[in-house]
């Protein structure tokens, strides 16, 4: 086979490089925190920078939730000592306080109209004392820094960080903090729409199983009702089972051994149709079968090569399926010796510029490097004539990834 056909990068900037610009932040940040006591780069700085970056890496799991009550109240507090002040708060959009942490409470039901100005403008603004009344001399929230949180170009929130005397390093600092906190809530935006992106691909994917494979696995069935009626009974009861898992309503993931009992379902209702000249050979490493994947992953390039490549192929048509173990990664291949496609057919197919009769593998693809990034999407080796053979390789674990 001549060629090795592999979807390109999706478009826009990807987590990578998001979490990129929130470690540099978070070093901004610490520079600044350092740099109001001295200059040098020291081990003192070597510490603040390491404290720094730890405070942040607890905080983002809770914001990647988005700017929720629940996730704002867990990243308080962290955000509060990564600024090193008497107390912070958290304002959605909607002026409604999320989270106060830190001394002052008697103050958290005022933060919300603190943030307003800065809702409405999306700049950093000062609060002075005397925007903050207080009868109380020990009370240390004297003024505030509130910042805006910014998504998609849009103000979604404010970070307000409360101390005694405001000073130029405050104010970068949490100008920055809420810079860093923007991209975290971006991410988790992102998050949400791979998730609706995978359910419409999902969606789609499911559309593409039903008139023929249907039609073609009920009349092999009725063909045997009269002349074999157990063995009509045990493929209906093996297309109930394919249909209730190709249809389900549970997660996005599933395990790889999930996907090769499915996978042998349909290949068993094919076999009833074709007879002799379909002929599967399975060469499975136990160690990965436990390996989580999304959903519908393997079953469709299965089918792409029984309806595509086996269609008009004289005598038997042979498919091997792979699961091997490689290290940190299982991977995975379909392989038929049918007609083969022509190359830039199935790049194109692959990029999105053209189905080419293979909706699925477009399909498996897109999510592979949803889930997974660009270099886990499906390879293709395949030539007119010469077969197709389709690979692709996912991570043992990956953080988020988990069967349902």
């Amino acid at each position: 086979m001549d060629l090795l056909a592999r979807a390109g990068s999706g478009g826009g900037p990807g987590a990578g490089s998001v979490l990129l610009v929130g470690l540099v932040v978070a070093l901004v940040v610490a520079a600044i925190v350092v740099g109001r006591h001295r200059r040098d780069l020291g081990s003192s700085a070597d510490r603040a920078t390491y404290q720094t970056l730890h405070r942040a890496s607890l905080a983002a799991p809770s914001l990647r939730e988005g700017l929720t009550a629940s996730g704002a109240g867990r990243s308080a507090r962290h955000l509060r000592a990564l600024l090193g002040v008497a107390a912070v708060a958290l304002v959605d959009a909607n002026g409604q306080t999320l989270a106060w942490d830190g001394a002052g409470s008697r103050h958290e039901k005022e933060a919300a109209e603190h943030a307003q100005h800065v809702l409405r403008t999306g700049r950093v603004e000062v609060l002075r004392e005397r925007d903050l009344a207080c009868d109380d001399p020990s009370c240390p929230v004297r003024t505030a820094v509130v910042a805006p949180i910014v998504s998609d170009g849009s103000v979604v929130g404010a970070l307000a960080a409360y101390e005694r005397m405001t000073s130029a390093g405050l104010l970068r600092a949490t100008d920055e903090v809420a810079n860093w906190v923007s991209s975290q809530v971006e991410l988790a935006e992102l998050d949400r729409e791979r998730t609706r992106s995978m359910e419409a691909e999902l969606r789609a994917l499911r559309a593409q199983i039903s008139p023929h494979f249907v039609y073609n696995s009920l009349a092999a069935i009725a063909s045997f009702v009269r002349t074999d009626p157990e063995h009509a009974r045990e493929l209906l009861l093996e297309f109930a089972d394919f249909t209730r898992y190709a249809f389900r309503a549970g997660g996005e993931f599933t395990t790889l051994a999930d996907e090769l009992r499915n996978t042998e379902r349909y290949l068993t209702l094919e076999k009833a149709r074709f007879g002799d000249r379909l002929e599967v050979r399975l060469r499975v490493a136990p160690e990965v079968l436990q390996v989580a994947l999304p959903y519908l992953a393997v079953q469709p390039l299965v089918e792409n090569a029984v309806r595509h490549g086996l269609r008009d192929v004289p005598g038997t048509g042979h498919i091997t399926l792979a699961a091997e173990d490689a290290g940190t990664h299982a991977v995975i291949s379909v392989e038929d010796d049918g007609v083969g496609s022509d190359p830039e057919v199935v790049r194109r197919a692959l990029a999105g510029e053209s189905d080419a009769g293979s909706v699925g593998l477009s399909n498996v693809d897109a999510r592979l490097r949803q889930v997974f990034g660009d270099d886990h999407g499906l390879v293709v080796e395949t030539a007119p004539g010469a077969g197709m053979r389709v690979t692709f390789r996912v991570p043992k674990f990956a953080p988020g990834v988990r069967a349902q």
